[in-house]
């Protein structure tokens, strides 16, 4: 398994909630007071108003947008697994099976998402027993985070299937053998507890294995690569703690392997009877590799065995068989693998990837103790590139197929550094097309993020293609609080530091704009959810930097949410944000950046704000308070300086739903996508039907046979 990502990818964003308005350090003039009820409703209106002038533009960019992906619907994707006799096939509705050795033409269907009933029709998560007698998987609906697991024999398949057993609110699972399957549930947006499944004969029997007390923690199960243990993961925002049980043993209690500690945080996989445990105890408080035997699984008896040279940070690790295999990053971002055989002599190679190679996705076709490893490489711009590493020969392979739907020779991947106000270098990467010193007239969308230590999604989108191929420059800002450069990157951005990542966006904007790249009134900001926070400072703190914005389900009202310890995550996010209800210092820090309290009479960007009905995580009451306050302080501006000629654009385009990540639904997350092009080119002033025939002559230029 890929340790940091999977425990990476349970981490959510942040909630946000109903507006404080008697802080007592607010900077938010007592005149723009909090709107509620028939004011809010007006909110809603106006700006469905402002969204129907936009249709014509909208329609337009769907055309678009679903030329660009038909253009790539044959691209690879990570969407294919193997068990010991079958190879499956998934497409986020079912999943089909073939025998290995036979062609596509012979799979057959061995579940679909609609199994679970009541309009459950998405796949999540999926896992296969041991020997694939038995497949488990989540699923979800639109509108909705929660998820159900489904479980259903494989055996004699027949269809209609029936499902064996349904379960609501599991969040993890993993077998451990054929009949015991152990999951993790999550209730109101929190996972504590941790069951035993056990199937035999015609009953099923649930037994409670762990119960987490403490709710800053997060809990999630998983497995190791060998399929040896099954591990049981307890994360806060700045600890660890894992407990193991072998699967040999199903029915043993959990064996703890290390207690969790201030500031220590570790993940565990399993080979030939040893832990190789990754864990923050290299300098500096960043990830090195340590090995000890199972039998001794505490820190007294952990043993170094590899830690990255100065400058270089572990982002994940797979454990081959005799080998394992690092994703590392450089100081500028840039990725690269290195190998180290697990077995004395120990032996290190280096693996250098294209320069435009930014996301690196593991491949699960192979057996569990494969000897090589299969990968994505791709970036925001360039598709997946399938590559398959050999750590004996320390040999990077690529297939020709995958290479064709890269053939851009015009696009560029610069990466820069801008020094921020107290000196740090703060990375980026850009995107574009005309050479660099060609720049200053093309449009900028920069994307920033910079919370609880996450790398930037820079995956490759179809919408990311097109906007470069309209001659967009397309800028992703690798600010702190993010995990780009380690675990330090993300301390220096986080609590009492988090103004240190508004400062690195605005000195990454500037740097740009210095080098000729655009100009403000062709520059573009891009953030969701918790990367809001930084976007709304940067507008109230340097809003001459930008023309327009869009953020979606973003989360704008830190001080009133952190305030609120009754909200599913407020405790568990004072890791990441501070705990003003106990710390003065918290409070005032919070208050001196929060979005919601600082708004104020001036010059603002024009702002697109997508927020779901429902969304538990960022409820719309805490959203609508920040577009009221924004709108009155906008029209205060504009009274008292009757020269402004630049009225800006505030809407709130409200989607129904509680999902905070979004339509899974191509159909409507397209519509969403194509409603932000059309206002981003229209606050910009930007013709589309120029860029589009710009667009053509490159993709005729480069087609694909």
């Amino acid at each position: 398994m890929s340790l940091i990502r999977s425990t990476c990818m349970l981490l959510r964003s942040v909630s946000s909630c109903i507006h404080r308005t008697n802080h007592k350090n607010s900077c938010f003039p007592s005149t723009l007071r909090l709107y509620t009820g028939d004011t809010s409703k007006t909110t809603i209106e106006q700006s469905k108003a402002q969204l129907s002038k936009f249709s014509g533009e909208e329609k337009h960019f769907k055309r678009r947008l679903l030329s660009v992906h038909q253009r790539f619907a044959d691209v690879p994707e990570n969407v294919t697994f193997q068990g010991q006799n079958h190879i499956y096939l998934e497409d986020g509705q079912s999943i089909n099976r073939a025998a290995l050795a036979h062609d596509e033409q012979e799979m057959v269907e061995v579940f679909c998402a609609d199994w679970g009933g009541d309009g459950y029709k998405t796949i999540q998560r999926i896992r296969l027993s041991p020997s694939e007698n038995k497949l488990a998987a989540t699923v979800k609906k639109d509108h909705h985070e929660e998820t159900r697991f489904v479980l259903v024999h494989l055996e004699g398949i027949s269809l209609p299937q029936k499902a064996l057993l349904v379960l609501d609110n599991v969040l993890s699972f993993e077998w451990a053998t054929d009949d015991v399957l152990f999951y993790s549930t999550q209730e109101t947006l929190q996972s504590l507890q941790v069951f035993r499944l056990h199937l035999r004969d015609n009953a099923v029997q649930t037994d409670l294995v762990y119960e987490e007390k403490d709710p800053e923690f997060f809990v999630e199960v998983s497995r190791s690569r060998d399929q040896r243990l099954v591990t049981i993961n307890c994360n806060s925002k700045n600890s660890s703690e894992v407990w193991f049980i072998d699967s040999r043993a199903p029915f043993s209690c959990p064996t703890l392997i290390q207690s969790r500690q201030p500031g220590l945080m570790y993940h565990v996989e399993h080979s030939e009877d040893h832990l190789f445990i990754l864990a923050n105890t290299g300098q500096g408080q960043e990830y090195q590799l340590l090995m000890t035997h199972l039998a001794f699984p505490s820190i007294p008896h952990w043993m170094p065995m590899f830690t990255p040279v100065p400058g270089t940070v572990i982002k994940d690790m797979e454990l081959l068989q005799d080998h394992s295999v690092f994703t590392l990053k450089d100081s500028q971002c840039r990725l690269q693998i290195q190998i180290l055989t697990s077995k004395e002599p120990y032996e290190l190679k280096t693996l250098q990837f294209p320069h435009w190679a930014c996301d690196l996705s593991p491949e699960r076709v192979g057996s569990e103790k494969g000897r090589s490893f299969g990968f994505l490489l791709s970036s925001p711009v360039h598709s997946p590139v399938r590559h398959l590493c050999s750590p004996r020969t320390g040999q990077l392979s690529v297939t020709e197929e995958d290479t064709q739907y890269n053939s851009l020779p015009e696009c560029h991947t610069t990466r820069l550094q801008a020094a921020s106000q107290d000196g740090t270098m703060v990375p980026l990467t850009l995107f574009h097309m005309p050479a660099l010193l060609q720049l200053s007239k093309s449009p900028l969308l920069l994307h920033v993020y910079g919370a609880y230590g996450m790398d930037l999604n820079m995956a490759f989108s179809p919408e990311k293609r097109l906007l470069l191929e309209d001659g967009w420059a397309l800028t992703y800002c690798h600010v702190r609080g993010g995990g780009e450069r380690g675990l330090a990157w993300h301390r220096s951005g986080s609590l009492l530091q988090k103004q240190r990542g508004v400062e690195d966006l605005a000195s990454c904007i500037q740097t740009l704009h210095h080098l000729g790249v655009s100009q403000p009134v062709l520059t573009a900001l891009t953030a969701r959810s918790a990367g809001a926070v930084l976007a709304g400072a940067l507008c109230n703190q340097n809003p001459q930097l930008l023309r327009a914005v869009i953020l979606q389900a973003p989360f704008l009202d830190v001080l009133g949410t952190m305030q609120d310890p009754f909200l599913p995550l407020t405790i568990e996010e004072r890791g990441e944000w501070g705990d003003p209800l106990v710390s003065s210092e918290h409070r005032d820090n919070i208050a001196s950046y929060c979005p919601c309290h600082n708004i104020k009479p001036q010059f603002y960007p024009s702002i697109l704000i997508t927020a779901y009905s429902e969304d538990r995580r960022v409820p719309l009451s805490g959203v609508l308070n920040y577009v009221e306050r924004l709108k009155k302080a906008i029209q205060m501006y504009n009274d008292r300086d009757c020269a402004n000629t630049h009225v800006p654009a505030v809407i709130l385009d409200v989607r129904p739903g509680a999902d905070h990540f979004g339509p899974e639904d191509f159909h409507l997350s397209l519509n969403e996508n194509a409603r932000q092009l059309a206002f981003l080119y229209t606050e910009l002033g930007l013709d589309h039907r120029k860029t589009q025939q710009r667009q053509k002559r490159r993709t005729n230029k480069h087609q694909v046979p």
